[in-house]
């Protein structure tokens, strides 16, 4: 089997090598890439200046902040906000509850749409069209909040982990994903081979369909973490333990409520100003905190995000 796959991607490799044809790009083709760059950039401007502002409200003081003399750099640098975020429990704890959520749902999700993808992408899967049918009719309706509710109640996941991953392990969109990148990248003819060598269904996706399909993985992996990192409303409907919340909770209490988790009542006016200033300065670096692991994750698989999406959108 492992004869068969080297071959495959051999194959390939000569395949790519191929088509390449050097072209010669135009004074029309120059200036379309010249606008496409000058819109990259207006893009990139348009992202980062919100980003760098709140970086630069984070790291500066209390004052300053509600007193609005904050752009894009520090102003009476502090990581006041840094410390208070990271010495209080409940934020803590709810970092480490979205990290739990976003790992072991994306474990979960991933595992699942794999599960589905692959079988609906086999011309030999009888009854493939009619479930692919039921699946697209899920995107355009569903049961509501309500009967969801009940689901996840009779289920006996309410105010359990379990209630943030199951009910949405599964995206639709992931798996047409995942089905045409096995439809258009793994052959017929590398089945049967493998069928011939004496393997069997599993071994076949486990050894030759998976390794093939990394890119996919990569995108539906970061497109499932993403969500779970960011996913709030669930733990609003299903959860009542505070220690189950995740940090996205805490972000809204502060950004929302404006309330501070684990600070005591002020008694007094100045202690309320100096609460509601260390608030508005909380609310930049909880931003920070909860976008920092995305960020890092991103260059790691930013590289298989357009083969992974655009595979199989044109042909030939």
């Amino acid at each position: 089997m492992s004869i068969t796959l080297q071959g495959f991607r051999r194959t390939s490799a000569r395949r790519h090598e191929s088509q390449r044809t050097s072209i010669e790009e135009t004074r029309t083709d120059k200036i379309f890439l010249l606008g496409v760059k000058i819109m990259l950039w207006i893009a990139l401007v348009v992202v980062a200046i919100p980003l760098i502002y709140v970086v630069a409200n984070s790291f500066s003081s209390a004052s300053a902040v509600s007193a609005g003399r904050v752009l894009l750099w520090p102003v009476e640098p502090s990581i006041r906000a840094y410390k208070e975020a990271f010495s209080d429990p409940l934020i803590m704890k709810g970092y480490l509850n979205s990290f739990i959520y976003a790992a072991g749902g994306t474990v979960i999700s991933v595992t699942l749409t794999i599960a589905i993808a692959y079988p609906l992408s086999r011309r030999t899967f009888f009854g493939r069209n009619a479930i692919m049918s039921v699946l697209i009719f899920t995107m355009l309706f569903s049961g509501g909040l309500i009967p969801t509710y009940l689901v996840v109640q009779d289920l006996g996941m309410l105010n359990t982990r379990w209630a943030m991953v199951i009910p949405s392990a599964i995206g639709v969109w992931q798996v047409i994903i995942a089905r045409t990148f096995f439809r258009s990248t793994i052959p017929d003819e590398l089945y049967e081979a493998a069928t011939i060598d004496g393997a069997s269904d599993l071994r076949f996706l486990w050894s030759i369909v998976i390794p093939l399909s990394k890119p996919v993985i990569a995108v539906i992996a970061l497109m499932y973490a993403i969500f779970q990192w960011n996913s709030y409303f669930d733990a609003l409907i299903y959860l009542k333990d505070p220690g189950l919340y995740p940090l996205q909770i805490v972000l809204r209490n502060v950004l929302i409520l404006n309330t501070l988790t684990g600070s005591t009542t002020a008694n007094n006016l100045a202690q309320q100003l100096e609460q509601q200033q260390l608030a508005n300065v909380l609310k930049y670096a909880l931003i920070v905190i909860s976008t920092l692991p995305v960020l890092i994750i991103y260059p790691f698989v930013a590289r298989h995000f357009t083969k992974g999406v655009m595979v199989g959108a044109v042909k030939g």
